[in-house]
């Protein structure tokens, strides 16, 4: 079954075509790795996904429901409920706990539940590091405090980007047999990369090149 598909997707902004008939279908379970250069459509592409960005044409269906149209409040409300988001900046909230950055997902969704949050940084191997600021925390923790965040809510998509961007290969490591025990698990995840290291462990990699899909590959092929 399809968990998103995408139709014909358009974006432009005033007088350039970020993306130009993207089609892609993406099934439940699956690990799918978009790679492509600068300015080949990746960020934005990982931005309709998303829900942080509508396209100029075309449908986006996510578990069957067409969210191409929607407003902005309701595509905030969409994000919150069935995806979960991991950066490359990570975005943590400086002045909080790994515990409370994690506890704030579920805030916004539903109700904080302390117990759960720590079993979600005990997932990702940061349950001694509960109390600890993102300032005290290595680039590699503070990564996988954000996969703990994406996951709190039982996202029906994870969407990273660039996760090992700022990694080095210790923690790029790290970061990625989480992803494989999360896909064996029957996660659905997208990695945006450029790294054909990351993208390999992928079932797929769809390759963009001037807002277009050049080629979509399985992993043994790229």
């Amino acid at each position: 079954m399809d968990l998103l598909e995408l139709k014909d997707i358009g974006k432009v902004y005033g007088s350039l075509k970020a993306l130009q008939h993207i089609d892609l279908s993406v099934r439940q379970g699956e690990w799918l790795a978009i790679m492509g250069p600068s300015g080949s459509g990746k960020t934005t592409m990982m931005n309709i996904i998303g829900c942080m960005d509508k396209p100029s044409t075309g449908t986006v269906f996510l578990e069957g429901v067409n969210i191409s149209q929607e407003s902005a409040k309701n595509l905030t409300t969409i994000r919150r409920d069935k995806i979960g988001l991991i950066f490359q900046q990570f975005h943590l909230v400086n002045y909080l706990t790994a515990l409370e950055n994690v506890m704030v997902a579920q805030y916004y969704h539903s109700m904080p539940d302390e117990k759960e949050a720590l079993a979600a940084l005990e997932r990702v191997g940061l349950s001694a590091r509960a109390k600890h600021l993102p300032a005290q925390l290595s680039g590699g923790e503070q990564q996988r405090v954000c996969i703990a965040r994406a996951l709190i809510n039982y996202p029906a998509l994870i969407l990273a980007d660039e996760p090992t961007g700022n990694l080095d290969e210790a923690n790029e490591q790290i970061v990625i047999d989480i992803f494989k025990q999360l896909h064996a698990e029957g996660s659905t995840i997208i990695v945006v990369t450029h790294d054909p290291e990351v993208a390999e462990d992928a079932e797929r990699t769809v390759v963009l090149e001037h807002g277009r899909i050049v080629r979509i590959v399985k992993n043994e092929e790229i």
